[in-house]
């Protein structure tokens, strides 16, 4: 067997390369993303040096947007659907309407003919999964109300392109001369929709009883192996299913897969076991995308391209933004919602490729295509960061964070609410408000306010995070969570916002210790070390005693 395939040429190309540039985007304060795709482009077709099979990098990432939804779907139920259907089914409508007129308008100025405007339209229109989710989840948005219109919004748009999809070739031999009756248009939308219908119907009835029991018996077994695998069955079967049988989408089978199992007790551990691989082919995703692109059309068609870019980035954004507040919704939720649908992907480049497939979009607007997304993927963090230093309170403030007072001092702040720092919480005996929780988990946040303390939900690695906590008040910092290289970060943030500030942080190895005290933390303590020293005063103890 050879030592060099396709297959493990690109995982391994793409992985070690996007480690690389993404490191490099970090130490230089940028979007890791912006990493991604850089180290696309450099292994892609387009650049000198080792070229990466791009068709397999693309299924690849599939496998990283089908797990992604699977992991939405955990956390959004469909009582959180329901509750956002009037919002997110006429305003997705209507953003794809204004977005798609905005590029059949470029289009038909190029030259280009109506049905390649409406090609090219509609893949400017719709956003991209990886993108949004990736930009909610990074800000503690998915579990907000903003982020619920934001990813309800992003379904509708899916259910409207796997239609599309289906509609286009037949539009395509209309527009070619070909007789198609609207007797038989009228036929494939009835089938398209009874498809879709049929195959949610199916997992409302059936999917309840039978993914949850698969799901239970694997976890009654005790191997977290095969668990872990009844997971990543459950997930890629269910989507794989969905689009062979009922020719919706991966990401939409898979979203339903995993919002039936956000109703059992096991989502939490469905989560936990699926996001290391989930954010490994996440990865893939972004650098498939900068793959596919060709830098020679930042030269060629400067014009075009800043056209295409201002219709994802402004045009789309404020039909979302005025579309959200048409509806009686608040500004932040429409510059949030608006923000996250800045940008083009999955969709974009699908439609495209059927564009050139049925011979109706030229080269010039796939290159458009894809170097719009690569852009405006690009922005999407910038203008997120943008957005949250203009509007007040910060968009990524959950609700919990919003009521949580920024100027109040505080005595104690306590970073994670797990094992350690519950059993922290219980025992420290401070007066009544003097001790801030910060935790990121949803299910813990909620447990925090239950006990009745003051709860900061997020993650304690970002600034604005610990300043909402009153880091810059505070007498101390306890650092509870697992992970001493994290802690480690955010030790380094704390001090410099509060450099009299005594921290104690929790570590599970010498080199994690060393790591905290470089970093300036005053007290490390190993759970390990502190394990091993009242072992030996309990032997020590007993053999005294026997003497």
């Amino acid at each position: 067997m050879p030592h060099h395939t396709p297959l493990i040429g690109t995982i391994v190309a793409g992985i070690v390369v996007a480690f690389i540039f993404g490191a490099l985007a970090h130490r230089l304060k940028l979007s890791p993303i912006a990493g991604y795709l850089f180290a696309g482009i450099l292994i892609g077709p387009f650049t000198p040096g080792y070229v990466a099979n791009t068709a397999m990098a693309v299924e690849l990432a599939e496998i990283g947007v089908i797990l992604l939804m699977f992991g939405v779907g955990l956390h959004f139920s469909l009582k959180d659907l329901l509750s956002v259907k009037k919002i997110a089914v006429p305003g997705a409508l209507g953003q794809i309407a204004a977005a798609s007129a905005m590029g059949i308008g470029l289009a038909l100025y190029l030259g280009w003919s109506l049905i390649a405007g409406i090609f090219f339209g509609l893949a400017l229109s719709v956003a991209s999964t990886v993108v949004l989710l990736k930009a909610l989840q990074a800000r503690n948005l998915l579990e907000t109300g903003q982020g619920r219109i934001a990813v309800g919004w992003l379904i509708v748009e899916d259910l409207v392109m796997v239609l599309a999809l289906v509609l286009l070739p037949t539009i395509a031999r209309i527009a070619s001369g070909d007789a198609v009756g609207p007797g038989n248009i009228a036929l494939i939308v009835l089938i398209t929709v009874a498809k879709v219908g049929l195959f949610v119907a199916l997992m409302l009835i059936f999917g309840r009883r039978i993914i949850p029991g698969l799901l239970h018996w694997a976890a009654h077994t005790g191997s977290r192996e095969l668990f872990r695998l009844a997971v990543l069955a459950l997930a890629l079967g269910v989507a794989f299913g969905a689009a062979y049988a009922f020719e919706v989408s991966f990401a939409l089978g898979a979203f339903f897969a995993g919002m039936i199992l956000g109703e059992t007790s096991l989502s939490k551990r469905a989560t936990e076991e699926t996001l290391p691989l989930r954010d490994a082919f996440a990865v893939l995703f972004f650098v498939s995308v900068g793959m596919l692109f060709d830098p020679s059309v930042l030269v060629e068609n400067l014009a075009p391209l800043i056209a295409t870019v201002l219709i994802i980035v402004v045009g789309k954004s404020l039909a979302a933004y005025a579309l959200v507040r048409l509806f009686g919704h608040s500004s932040q939720t429409a510059i949030t919602v608006a923000a996250s649908l800045a940008q083009i992907g999955e969709f974009s480049f699908i439609l495209a490729s059927l564009g050139q497939t049925l011979d109706i979009l030229p080269d010039t607007a796939r290159d458009l295509i894809l170097a719009g997304a690569i852009i405006s993927i690009m922005l999407n963090p910038l203008i997120f960061q943008f957005i949250r230093k203009q509007v007040t309170p910060p968009l990524e403030a959950t609700e919990q964070e919003a009521r949580a007072p920024s100027t109040q001092a505080h005595d104690v702040i306590l970073v994670g609410y797990g094992r350690v720092g519950q059993r922290v919480a219980r025992s420290i005996n401070l007066p009544e408000g003097s001790l801030t929780i910060v935790e990121e988990d949803p299910d813990k946040v909620a447990l925090a306010t239950e006990s009745g303390f003051t709860v900061v939900a997020g993650t304690a690695i970002e600034q604005h995070i610990l300043e909402n906590a009153g880091i810059a008040t505070a007498a101390k910092l306890i650092l509870a969570i697992p992970e001493g290289f994290e802690s480690g970060a955010i030790v380094e943030r704390a001090r410099i916002l509060n450099p009299g500030l005594t921290i104690i942080a929790r570590a599970h190895s010498d080199e994690e210790v060393a790591y905290l005290n470089q970093h300036g933390a005053d007290h490390v303590v190993m759970a390990e070390e502190v394990a091993a020293e009242r072992i030996v005063h309990l032997v020590r103890q007993a053999a005294a005693t026997a003497v």
